[in-house]
């Protein structure tokens, strides 16, 4: 740029207004003195808690190693001191939580008021509500309060409704932040709520003591930062901002009222505590002079007030103090209804009411009207008369309630409406806004209503002629006298709606409404019988919920009689309803009465009906052995399902389901002999389910003796291969090439694969669903072709170990289905060891290191009843314990990963070892050195601690290693006591971090 062109730019800069520079986060970190400056600016930019955010923003950053991998942040000098710098910032806002909450989201002041914890010497690993604060040091003891009030402020806050923003366009790149902000907020919020009760604990205690209380300022964190607590000025009396402890009981007693009267909903008795909490409140307000550090809603007090004394009956109409809201809540407590519209007629003029209580007050009268309480519809009436002339006088709208009431008037409650009217503008000078309003309701008042005497009564009061203008009662009158003429020239009177007399089309409907509504079939033929003599139309059709399966529509629409065809079509329809909901006594109801009547007529529909309800009889005792029942089922109903499934009708419409659950009834209840040798072959060729069955009760039958059962087990496995095939087609390309085109869903095995999962999820027998499972798991394994990661189960010799044509196999529907049935299985039992491993091989190969770790130990849990026994060898084996080793290594918790690496037969000392050189583990590390118990592993963390000058894990290393139980010279049967009790104590200390 020459030199003319530069003085140019300069001239044209300095002629613009100048914009100061944002403050940089890092410059904070270069001048220590510039926050305090930055802090006492009128308006600093960027402002506090924007501070706050970045510098807890870089604090918290992730880092990479040499390989790239991500790493935690690290615990270096600039990391502490940007969490300094966060807290001095906080300091500087006094900690007022009102600010903080606004401006910072829950997670970003969970991990501030984590960290002042930390620098308060709040001791670690210690519940806040096992401390005496009053032992504690001043400001550890304040640092404690801030964050249990915190907690429950941020319970009650997550509480109330929040508007959810959607992303526009240019935000569609945020919405995974955005989602991981929001899991973040609901794990702390999950956290917060349990221990919800241990935070109430601590500040109950809290304003128990009667000592002032001192919280970190500027220069006492600038201490902490140059390590001045040596001479113990940071944790003695007078260091730090004074909090009365007036006003912090105050700020306390508030913040307690807020949360039990958020969890009264719930917990009744809750409001009588928030009530005692807000009552100390006030009295404490008042008694303070001064309210710096107290920051609470007066506004918001009040209401809660307010609503405590209403929720805790705690109010006297006759005392001076109370507020109308007391009276309005006294009053109807007492049942003192007049009073109530007394009440509401006087608001009307003084208005001291919002209009929302006043409705609320409505409604609560109408909710007693629905519970069955008599004499309150005339009460809900002038309530809501009230209410429109309130509303009128305000220039609102008339209500839709008020509305309807006009539609039937009668000449008291025209008599009420103009009283109320009258007393509402019984001020001595209405304003003019508020005679317009009136006049306009009047006006309003005449043209709703069609009744001459009434509309006269109206025309003719006091406040109609003082209120309208001559002219316009010259208009409304004629308009009345011109409607009148109308209907008075009309060849038939038309009366009001409400008193037209009961009509054929009114009962009709009021008896359709009673035949959707009962279950009683004496009554449902009542009312049909009266139906057919009012209209003749089709009534099956009233309820367009009522549905009969397709199978018999066409026989049930076929009977000739009107009556009988509705009759049973709706007995039917409403007895499958109640079997879909388990109401299996008037499904019983409504079958019986609809098979005594097609019994009369209909060999062939009496037939279905016999079907229909043995299917009820199967799913209700199914039903019960789902429930935990043990009862086997009577031997009628066992025979009855036999001769369904031998039943053979010319021309009968038979539903698949029935045969289904029948077939899947007999494999539950181990009727294994009927289904491989009872059966007569023609119906294995025809019904796929009994196929199904057959070879599944013979291949279970001839468990666990493989020879003998692989025959079966291959037919068995040729019918599922078929079913998780896809058909292929050869197509020619554009280019001339030729293409496979694969169609899910083939028609290629007896069933398609959704309808064989659905009868998958009927059985219930655990060898059953053992020998699916292993079946699929081998089938999963061929068809991923994946030896290093394949998924275990029992029996699986039985199975071929190849397929003749893979490519036709459909690898995703068999992931799919093989995980939808171990999940099922274990919906039935969870405590099923072999299952459990299953799932957690499932959830290894697919790389959810967690989710399976997690099954892993439950497997072991339930095999020695909770870790107090040894795990036996065939559910811990080598390679469930190298997979469990691999879990831990990708969750980087190498230190369980070196205890684990004991338990293999022949201990892996190069895993270990390479374990132990990991410095940034995610687990508890030395804590976990006393559950190793072979000394060459101690003795390498000995030497590897010494290595890094670590002395005190070095000394808990040699602690171990010294204990007299692992001295080699032991006999073998000590050292394996000492191995086994070392193994019970770290599976269970696993358990607990991961169940």
């Amino acid at each position: 740029m020459s030199v003319e062109a530069a003085d140019r730019v300069a001239a044209v800069t300095s002629s613009r207004p100048g914009t100061p520079l944002q403050t940089s986060w890092f410059e904070f970190l270069l001048d220590g003195s510039l926050l305090e400056t930055h802090l006492q600016k009128s308006n600093p930019d960027p402002t506090p808690v924007q501070l706050i955010v970045q510098f807890l923003e870089q604090a918290s950053k992730p880092s990479l190693n040499e390989q790239n991998q991500v790493q935690p942040p690290a615990d270096n000098r600039r990391n502490r001191t940007l969490k300094l710098l966060a807290l001095k910032v906080a300091a500087h806002m006094k900690w007022d939580l009102d600010v903080l909450e606004k401006g910072l989201t829950i997670p970003v002041l969970n991990m501030l008021l984590n960290e002042l914890l930390c620098v308060s010497k709040v001791p670690p690993g210690v519940k806040h509500v096992e401390l005496d604060l009053s032992t504690l040091p001043p400001t550890t003891a304040m640092a404690v309060v801030i964050y249990n009030r915190w907690a429950i402020r941020t319970i009650v806050l997550s509480s109330f409704p929040e508007k959810q923003t959607k992303p526009g366009p240019h935000q569609m790149n945020m919405l995974s932040i955005v989602q991981q902000e929001k899991e973040m907020t609901d794990n702390i919020l999950t956290v917060l709520k349990e221990q919800a009760s241990d935070s109430i604990s601590v500040l109950e205690g809290a304003v128990q003591l009667k000592k002032d209380f001192y919280i970190h300022t500027l220069r006492t964190l600038d201490l902490l930062a140059a390590d001045a607590a040596a001479n113990g000025e940071t944790e003695s009396s007078t260091a730090g901002l004074r909090i009365s402890a007036d006003e912090l009981h105050c700020q306390v007693h508030y913040d307690l009222g807020g949360i039990f009267f958020q969890q009264g909903c719930t917990d009744q008795p809750a409001y009588q505590k928030a009530r005692d909490h807000f009552r100390q409140t006030k009295e404490l307000l008042k008694k303070l002079d001064s309210t710096v550090h107290v920051h609470l809603d007066e506004k918001r007090l009040a209401g809660y007030w307010n609503a405590c004394k209403a929720l805790t009956e705690d109010c006297d109409p006759s005392d001076s103090q109370t507020t109308p809201y007391d009276q309005i809540n006294s009053l109807i407590r007492v049942q003192n209804h007049q009073a109530v519209i007394e009440a509401f007629i006087k608001d009307n003029v003084s208005r001291n009411l919002p209009i929302h209580f006043r409705r609320s007050v409505l409604r609560e009268y109408l909710y007693k009207v629905q519970q069955g309480e008599s004499g309150l519809d005339e009460v809900c009436h002038k309530l809501c008369v009230c209410n429109a002339v309130r509303d009128a006088l305000e220039g609102e709208g008339l209500s839709v309630r008020f509305q309807q009431l006009l539609l039937r008037p009668s000449k008291r409650m025209v008599d009420f409406i103009l009283e109320v009217c009258t007393l509402s503008l019984e001020k001595e000078r209405p304003s003019e806004t508020c005679r317009r309003n009136m006049a306009n309701f009047m006006k309003t008042l005449c043209e709703s209503l069609e009744e001459l005497p009434l509309l006269f009564m109206v025309s003719s009061h006091k406040l109609f002629m003082e209120l309208l203008k001559e002219d316009e009662r010259k208009v409304l009158v004629e308009q009345m006298r011109k409607r009148s003429a109308t209907i008075n020239l009309s060849a038939k009177p038309l009366p009001s709606f409400y008193d037209i007399p009961a009509s054929a089309s009114v009962n009709i409907g009021q008896l359709e409404q009673q035949l959707i509504l009962l279950l009683e079939p004496r009554r449902i033929r009542q009312i049909l019988i009266e139906l057919h003599g009012m209209a003749e139309r089709p009534f099956w059709r009233v309820n367009s919920k009522w549905e009969v399966p397709s199978d018999y529509i066409n026989v049930i629409l076929g009977i000739k009689d009107n009556l009988t065809k509705d009759l049973v079509y709706i007995l039917m329809a409403k007895g499958l309803h109640c079997i879909s909901i388990k109401d299996f006594a008037h499904a019983r109801q409504l079958f019986s009465a609809c098979l005594e009547l097609v019994t009369e007529f209909s060999p062939k529909l009496r037939q279905v009906m016999l079907n229909e309800m043995l299917l009820l009889e199967v799913r209700a005792h199914e039903t019960m052995a789902a429930e935990g029942s043990k009862e086997r089922p009577p031997s009628d109903l066992v025979s009855r399902v036999r001769g369904y499934l031998e039943m053979r009708i010319h021309d009968l419409p038979l539903r698949q389901v029935v045969g289904e659950e029948c077939v899947a009834f007999m494999l539950n209840w181990r009727e294994n002999d009927y289904l491989t040798l009872q059966v007569p072959p023609s119906l294995v060729m025809n019904n796929p389910y009994i196929k199904l069955g057959q070879l599944l009760a013979s291949t279970c039958k001839e468990l666990p003796g493989p020879k003998e059962c692989r025959r079966t087990a291959k037919e068995l496995w040729d019918v599922v291969v078929q079913i998780c095939s896809v058909s292929v087609q050869h197509k020619r390309n554009n280019d001339g090439r030729v293409g496979l085109i694969k169609h899910r869903e083939s028609s290629m095995g007896i069933l398609y694969r959704s309808k064989f999962i659905t009868f998958i999820k009927k059985l219930r027998e655990p060898l059953v669903l053992t020998t699916l499972i292993s079946l699929f798991v081998r089938l999963h394994s061929i068809v991923r072709d994946d030896i290093v990661n394949e998924v275990t189960a029992e029996h699986l010799s039985i199975w071929p170990s190849t397929l003749p044509n893979i490519q036709a196999v459909d690898v995703e529907a068999v992931a799919v289905t093989v995980k939808e049935l171990v999940s099922y299985a274990l919906t039935l039992n969870p405590n099923n060891q072999s299952w459990l491993i299953t799932q957690a091989d499932i959830y290894f190969v697919t790389n959810q290191y967690s989710a399976a770790l997690n099954l892993y130990l439950q497997a072991g849990a339930v095999s020695s009843d909770f870790f107090t026994k040894p795990v036996a060898p065939d559910v811990y084996s080598d390679q469930v314990l190298k997979r469990m080793i691999k879990c831990c290594s990708m969750m980087n918790c190498h230190t369980q990963v070196a205890v684990l690496c004991q338990f293999l037969r022949e201990v892996d000392y190069m895993t270990a070892f390479k374990a132990l050189q990991e410095q940034n583990s995610h687990d508890a590390m030395d804590s976990f050195y006393d559950y190793i118990w072979d000394v060459t592993i101690l003795e390498y963390l000995t030497h590897i601690h010494h290595k890094r000058g670590e002395t005190e894990k070095r000394q808990i290393a040699i602690k171990a290693i010294g204990q007299a139980e692992l001295n080699t010279s032991n006999p073998e049967e000590v050292l394996q006591l000492a191995a086994q009790k070392r193994k019970k104590r770290f599976l269970q200390a696993m358990a607990k971090l991961y169940f």
